[in-house]
């Protein structure tokens, strides 16, 4: 067992390296250790996350950013009540687990506002490395939890709440690392295993949100009776081109299903609606229209039968397969470019689902569909099914983990 002695060599680090970006600054790590957790859903970070929502709103530039605006209606007390009454039951005693250090990623701006907010919400102090990237989404928030701490009344919450910069060659994981209750980190696999040679405590473990691969599925037969197509193509561009496809969540390949002469009216009318969405609001950079071009060359020498579908520019690429390939998730490019496959029955996914895919996206399908898909097919992948328009929408259910149990712990009282 450690002496306390012990404990506190652990705890040194060189803060002159660490940019503290919260005006809650610990001067010795141990102090953070120190604090009691809260029990999940308490009601101080109920009214805490309520408040900061209206911080946000108050910032003239939110509006500019459709993310933060959502992270800001996500943490609205209406919406803090609905997850309450859905995640947390009163069955057994729970509290947080303690001190958890989360690590961001680096593309996703408002990523380490929701891992902050599960970290709160599941009763616990928080440690949030945010991206090194200056994102004026994450200025926006930090400021408003940097105004909420100014006040006195907020002391209780704004103590579980340290938010850093600092380089990746810095130290600071390791002593973060190794005083944490729970790891949370994001990012890819590479980064994940480099993060790991950082040891963590005996008790401790990692919660880890690697690379995914995600898709959709079309029901041909629905979508042509659709009276807004473009409504569900605005969805699918905001699934898709807002992070450049770079999010997990992003579909990359389209399965559609239905006759085949509704399947071919359908692509029409979605793709056309699609790109006069993309040519209006998005700019392709260079680089990415040449990814473009040498990944369908690198393609076409690997796959069996790819087609492009042509089109005008590289806003918007096409790619048809004849045959599905159980690689498929190996072949992704960026930045509007994606396959399609007209499947005969949504058992066909069980040809290409791995552990590796994340979310499928979906219109003109029922709950039931999916249910008896999964009780048929028991992919060893596909951990959200949500409608086109939502794959970007943080859940408290996220890449399979409860993330409110996992965070917290249950005190069993006989």
């Amino acid at each position: 067992m450690l002496k306390s002695e012990d404990v506190a060599i652990r705890m040194q680090i060189n803060f002159k390296n660490i940019i503290f970006l919260t005006r809650t600054v610990i001067k010795d790590y141990g102090d953070l250790l120190k604090i009691p957790p809260l029990a999940p859903f308490s009601d101080e970070v109920i009214i805490y996350l309520n408040l900061l929502s209206k911080e946000i709103n108050k910032d003239h530039q939110t509006k500019q950013f459709p993310d933060v605006a959502t992270f800001s209606f996500f943490c609205r007390k209406a919406n803090m009540l609905l997850l309450k009454k859905e995640y947390f039951q009163n069955t057994s005693y729970r509290l947080g687990r303690g001190t958890v250090f989360h690590i961001a990623p680096s593309n996703v701006p408002v990523n380490f506002a929701f891992s902050l907010v599960v970290g709160l919400l599941s009763g616990n102090a928080n440690i949030v490395r945010v991206p090194s990237k200056n994102f004026d989404q994450v200025k926006i928030i930090v400021n408003a939890i940097n105004n909420l701490s100014e006040k006195p009344d907020h002391k209780v919450i704004s103590e579980r709440i340290i938010l850093v910069k600092y380089s990746r060659s810095d130290s600071a994981t390791e002593h973060f690392s190794s005083n944490c209750d729970v790891r949370v980190i994001w990012g890819g696999d590479e980064t994940i295993n480099q993060i790991r040679q950082n040891q963590i405590p005996p008790r401790a473990f990692d919660i880890t949100f690697a690379d995914r691969y995600s898709i959709c599925a079309i029901n041909a037969d629905k979508f042509i009776y659709d009276r807004n197509p473009k409504k569900i193509a605005l969805g699918f561009y905001n699934d898709t081109y807002l992070f450049d496809q770079n999010a997990c969540t992003s579909p990359h390949l389209i399965i559609w299903l239905g006759s085949k002469s509704n399947i071919q009216s359908s692509q029409n009318i979605f793709w056309d609606n699609l790109y006069k969405i993309v040519e209006g609001k998005y700019t392709v950079q260079p680089v990415f229209a040449i990814d473009k071009i040498t990944s369908f060359c690198n393609q076409s020498i690997d796959l069996n039968s790819v087609e492009r579908v042509d089109k005008k520019d590289n806003l918007l690429w096409r790619v048809k397969l004849k045959e599905l390939p159980n690689n498929i998730d190996k072949y992704r490019c960026n930045s509007g470019y994606f396959f399609e496959y007209s499947a005969k029955s949504l058992s066909e996914l069980s040809k290409i689902i791995n552990r590796k895919y994340q979310t499928l996206a979906y219109y003109g399908f029922s709950k039931r569909d999916f249910s008896n898909l999964i009780d048929e097919i028991r992919p060893l992948g596909i951990d959200r099914i949500v409608p086109i328009g939502r794959t970007m929408a943080f859940s408290l259910s996220w890449d399979g983990y409860n993330l409110i149990n996992t965070l917290s712990r249950e005190v069993e009282i006989i």
